[in-house]
C-alpha cells in the first residue's frame, strides 16, 4: 500500500506549519503565484492533500479545479474546507504511478512536493495525459542527509522513504524538454533546517 495513505492530515499539516520547517505557509504563497502564470479557465492540482491555496482560486476565473490525491480523507477535507467552490471542485481519487490511468484535459498542471513521491518518468506520462499549456512545479532540495524535517511529527513520513526520490531542476527539467515542455521561469526560496523550495515552470510548445 502507498504509505500516503496511511499519513494523516493533521500530523502533515501539523508538521508542515511549524515555525522549524515553515513549508505550509512557503507552499500557500506561492501557489497564490502559481495559480496567476497563465490565462486558464481550468487546473489541476496533483497531490492536493487537504487543499493549501485552494483560498487563491478565483472563481470567476476557473471552471474547473481537478484535485488529484492517493488519500481519499485528503480529498474529503478539501470538500469541507472549501464548500464554496461547489462543483468547481472536482476530486480524483488516484494513484498517479498506475500506467492505466486516465485523467482529465486541463489547462493549467500544478504539481508541488509531487515529482518527489513519483519521478520524472512518471510525472511526464501524467503531463502527456493531461496536455496542459503551462505546468508548474515546486520541488524540495535537501542540502542535508533527511528529505524530512527534524520535528515532533517525522514518526508520521517513517514509510515514505521507500517511494521517494531525490530531485534535481536540471534532471526535471531535461525530462520535460523531451516531452516538449521547455522551462520557462525559475524561482527559488530557502527554508529553514537546510531545504529550498524551488519553483519550476514550463510551457507546451506547439
Amino acid at each position: 500500500m502507498n504509505p500516503w495513505k496511511t499519513v494523516k492530515l493533521t500530523e502533515y499539516e501539523s508538521h508542515m506549519r511549524l515555525s522549524s520547517v515553515y513549508q505550509l505557509q512557503t507552499l500557500n504563497a506561492m501557489m497564490k503565484e502559481q495559480l496567476a502564470v497563465c490565462e486558464a479557465e481550468s487546473v489541476m492540482i496533483l497531490g492536493i492533500a487537504g487543499g493549501n491555496g485552494l483560498e487563491h482560486i478565483d472563481r470567476e476565473k476557473f471552471t474547473a479545479v481537478y484535485g488529484v490525491d492517493i488519500n481519499p480523507d485528503y480529498l474529503n477535507a478539501c470538500r469541507v474546507r472549501y464548500p464554496e467552490l461547489g462543483e468547481v471542485f472536482k476530486p480524483i481519487c488516484a494513484d498517479l504511478t498506475d500506467d492505466q490511468l486516465q485523467l482529465p484535459c486541463a489547462d493549467l498542471l500544478i504539481a508541488d512536493l509531487l515529482v518527489e513521491y513519483i519521478g520524472y518518468e512518471c510525472f511526464c506520462r501524467i503531463v502527456q495525459k493531461v496536455n496542459p499549456k503551462v505546468v508548474s512545479c515546486i520541488i524540495q532540495i535537501n542540502t542535508e542527509a533527511s528529505f524530512v524535517s527534524d520535528s515532533p511529527y517525522t514518526h508520521a513520513f517513517d514509510g515514505l522513504s521507500r517511494v521517494h526520490h531525490q530531485m534535481e531542476e536540471g534532471a526535471l527539467t531535461l525530462s520535460m524538454q523531451k516531452i516538449g515542455y521547455p522551462k520557462t521561469a525559475l524561482q527559488s526560496v530557502d527554508l529553514p533546517n537546510g531545504k529550498q523550495f524551488v519553483r519550476v515552470d514550463y510551457a507546451k510548445q506547439f
